[in-house]
């Protein structure tokens, strides 16, 4: 069935966009309030379409004089000057749009190919175990963790799944941890290694549950990220690649160090 859309929805400014092939979100952001506004998701679905039923209603185009693209003709009304609109340039326009047409409706008909967990002999890291207790219990070998997008989304809350495998961050005091003081152990929310203990936890003051250490450096991950036009430390885990938070050096002694991180990459058991 065609999709929703027609060209007498089509302002000059939404037509331009239509004109240029540019979806409104990559021309003008909506929140600016440029001419992408008011576009929904159907009638950018519906493009192809729309263009095409634009080039069969000829009488609605005319060709801008001196250049190559179209205007309506609602714009000659208006003052501005065309030439007709040539039969063979229709033609050949029309030609292009079915052409066109046929091509993407092509691609979106293939199957999107299913996501599969690189293949290859399982890579071993080294982790130091504890008991929900906080207690020790020594240095052990064990498979890397790595699932598709499909069987993390599953796995995860959509929050938990944003931080922690699209590295995003958590609005500030409005994680479960920040203002937690009870005593426990904080596992990984999606392999539940161990991560930090309630005994290194301090207020910061930042919004995020803090602490001057992990509880084991083995289980953790500290690479730079330069993203946002900032160099820091991004932390995360070692099992699983988990993104966790950053660590800064503003911390409390004895360490200096300041791990930030993120309620909802954590899991926290009451000791």
């Amino acid at each position: 069935p065609r999709p929703s859309g027609s060209i007498k929805h089509l302002t000059p400014e939404r037509f331009s966009l239509w004109d240029t092939g540019l979806s409104p979100a990559r021309a003008t952001p909506m929140s600016e309030g440029g001419p992408g506004a008011g576009l929904n998701q159907a009638e950018d679905f519906a493009r192809p379409y729309i263009l095409l039923e634009l080039f069969a209603h000829s009488s609605i185009l005319t060709k801008r004089r001196g250049l190559g693209g179209f205007m309506l003709r609602s714009d000659v009304a208006n003052g501005e000057s065309s030439k007709g609109f040539d039969r063979r340039a229709f033609f050949s326009v029309c030609a292009s749009a079915l052409a066109g047409l046929a091509v993407w409706r092509f691609v979106r008909r293939q199957p999107a190919k299913a996501e599969s967990v690189p293949a290859g002999p399982t890579e071993m890291v080294t982790i130091v175990q504890f008991s929900d207790a906080g207690v020790r219990q020594g240095v052990v070998s064990v498979p890397k963790i790595v699932k598709t997008e499909k069987e993390w989304r599953k796995q995860l809350s959509s929050a938990a799944f944003d931080i922690t495998r699209r590295a995003d961050t958590e609005v500030a005091y409005t994680g479960a941890y920040w203002n937690l003081h009870d005593k426990g152990l904080f596992r990984c929310i999606c392999c539940d290694t161990a991560l930090f203990s309630s005994d290194t936890k301090f207020d910061s003051g930042t919004g995020w549950p803090s602490f001057w250490a992990p509880i084991a450096k083995e289980n953790v991950v500290e690479l730079a990220d330069r993203s946002l036009g900032m160099r820091r430390t991004a932390v995360s885990c070692r099992r699983c690649d988990a993104h966790l938070g950053h660590v800064f050096d503003d911390g409390p002694k004895p360490t200096g160090l300041r791990y930030c991180m993120n309620s909802v990459a954590l899991r926290f058991i009451k000791g």
